[in-house]
């Protein structure tokens, strides 16, 4: 049972409660939990903001209205793969898979780290689909075992260390072929086609 001393206001960007089980984690545990994936620019009145597939990227001025925490929700071992598609580019670049909690700033993926969690997939055995779903549910536990030190603001941040990999929707292979191909086959057959 998370030890909260008063009911707190969470405003959600970004996955509706059909994307994610957090929303109804969250209000279980008697959250006053607002979301949206609309563009939002005020975030005033909270006592956490949270960011999880949110599309729109929040503004310098968006986040000096904040009188609260923002964190994000990436499915990546920050600071790899910031950016879109972080589950493909781990394996196609060879970085480690994994989730983190960070603080939001003004740069894509690059705030302080909260938590992380590093995860091992053997791509024979899975699609990136199959992967996607882990990594959405591994981060979903990670969040609700911290969740009462973030708001309690009893954890240790850290900042990201190295340059790391970002990439943009555009860089997805244009020969990719879906989600729900095998993982192994499909980035030996990218990598052939891109020599």
């Amino acid at each position: 049972m998370i030890n909260i001393k008063k009911t707190k206001s969470i405003l959600f960007l970004g996955y509706d409660s059909t994307q994610t089980i957090l929303l109804k984690k969250l209000r279980e545990s008697n959250f006053n939990v607002k979301q949206t994936s609309k563009k939002i620019n005020e975030l005033g009145g909270y006592d956490l903001i949270i960011s999880f597939g949110y599309k729109h990227i929040l503004s310098k001025d968006a986040i000096k209205t904040s009188d609260c925490e923002i964190i994000n929700l990436h499915i990546s071992y920050l600071p790899w793969n910031r950016g879109s598609h972080p589950n493909f580019w781990s394996f196609y670049d060879k970085t480690i898979s994994g989730v983190t909690i960070h603080l939001l700033n003004e740069g894509i993926d690059k705030g302080d780290i909260l938590y992380q969690k590093k995860l091992n997939f053997n791509s024979k055995k899975y699609t990136f689909f199959e992967t996607y779903k882990i990594l959405i549910n591994e981060i979903e536990l990670l969040l609700l075992s911290k969740i009462e030190s973030i708001l309690n603001k009893t954890y240790i941040s850290l900042p990201q260390i190295g340059e790391g990999t970002f990439h943009s929707k555009k860089d997805l292979p244009k020969d990719f072929s879906g989600w729900h191909s095998n993982i192994y086959d499909e980035i030996k057959k990218l990598k052939k086609n891109k020599n």
